[in-house]
């Protein structure tokens, strides 16, 4: 067997085993079920949502009031302002004012104003941290400044981990995109993620070597936070929400990742060249700033994602036919993960081999961003490649 002959059939091997999985595994992924009628306020226990921003003064205030809306029976509302420069603390003091002069609110809305980040903090992680710190709830919603929430979002959550005796839930955000190219690169992204991470082993609870959580919904009971250490844990890695939920199995408890379609929205990005820079700060962090784990994930990227579309139009025979093969199972599975993980029907797949290049440009970017730099600008933070490093365990 020549050298294309073998890359060739390593390549159909590697998708031929991904296919298995995804077919099995995604069934495990379903929609946070909705609730028929409303729990009564005395049988429900209290929630503290707890989101941290930092120059967000175009989506804080239509955030926290649709949060004010949830049909919850017993919440609080932290709201903690990371040194933010813009307007973001004003108009959080005016939304506490504003709820605090509505005689049927009921919702608690508690300010926190941080004004400086003490060593060996990610900006955010320290404020989350903080307004758990004033928390009194039985559990704890950790989420993100620019999230809209359906009003019953809350109260199915949490009757959902009651029901099941869960831990931690998490769940996954519609993410809007505006433009095609866009939402090609953001399909593409979360696609190849979900091959990487495979999400669905979060609902496994035989093992305890893979969790998930993101960012947008991270529901978790007060005793599990703390058990895992609390964010304390890990204060300087820009991937919280992934090490949450990794701490989450690691600690035993139980845990289970649930699909948000329609419950959470959120824009993650306004274009794509915002998506380019916004992940290239931090995609690094991912590979724990460790260069031969990027390097080979950029291989992998060309070799098995991007290769094969090359692949059938220049090999011959049968290395044509398994690089035929690996194209058509690769755009297969795009589709149906698009499909179980949004609204969206994956039309973008047409355009697959160009957003692999992006993400491997993005990807190499971030390293050589990284290493330039000694660090990574986060949020307007400088933080040391050293210090980075001895915290990423």
């Amino acid at each position: 067997m020549s050298v294309v002959e073998a890359l060739a059939a390593i390549t159909l091997l590697y998708w031929l085993f991904m296919l298995i999985q995804c077919v099995i595994g995604l069934k495990l992924l379903q929609p946070l079920p909705r609730q028929m009628d409303a729990d009564k306020a005395h049988k429900t226990p209290l929630v503290s949502i707890i989101l941290a921003a930092k120059e967000e003064e175009t989506t804080i205030r239509d955030t926290v009031q649709h949060l004010l809306k949830q049909d919850y029976g017993r919440f609080e509302i932290i709201a903690v302002n990371d040194r933010s420069r813009d307007s973001t603390g004003r108009k959080l003091d005016e939304l506490r004012k504003w709820s605090e002069g509505k005689p049927e609110s009921r919702i608690p809305l508690t300010i926190i104003h941080i004004t400086s980040l003490p060593e060996g903090w990610l900006g955010k992680n320290h404020a989350l941290y903080q307004g758990y710190k004033q928390a009194k709830g039985k559990y704890l919603l950790f989420t993100d400044a620019d999230v809209k929430f359906h009003p019953s979002t809350l109260r199915d959550a949490i009757a959902y981990a009651e029901k099941h005796e869960v831990d931690h839930v998490t769940m996954s955000p519609y993410m809007r995109s505006q433009s095609f190219w866009l939402r090609a690169f953001v399909h593409y992204f979360l696609f190849s993620l979900c091959l990487f991470i495979r999400p669905w082993r979060a609902n496994m609870d035989h093992q305890h070597r893979h969790g998930m959580g993101i960012g947008a919904f991270n529901l978790i009971s007060r005793s599990a936070y703390e058990g895992i250490g609390t964010h304390q844990a890990f204060a300087l890695r820009p991937d919280d929400d992934l090490q949450l939920g990794y701490r989450v199995k690691k600690a035993m408890y139980k845990q289970r990742f649930v699909t948000g379609n329609d419950h959470l929205e959120v824009e993650w990005y306004p274009d794509l060249r915002s998506a380019v820079l916004g992940l290239e700060k931090n995609m690094f962090s991912g590979f724990r700033y460790r260069l031969s784990y990027a390097l080979a994930g950029v291989m992998g990227q060309l070799l098995f994602f991007f290769y094969p579309f090359i692949g059938l139009w220049i090999t011959p025979g049968w290395s044509r036919a398994a690089y035929a093969l690996s194209a058509a199972i690769a755009i297969s599975l795009y589709i149906f993960c698009t499909q179980r993980m949004t609204r969206d029907s994956g039309r973008e797949a047409i355009v697959f081999p160009l957003t692999v290049c992006l993400l491997v440009y993005v990807l190499s970017r971030s390293v050589y961003l990284t290493l330039r730099r000694g660090g990574i600008y986060w949020r307007g933070t400088f933080y040391s490649l050293r210090e980075l490093k001895k915290r990423r365990s």
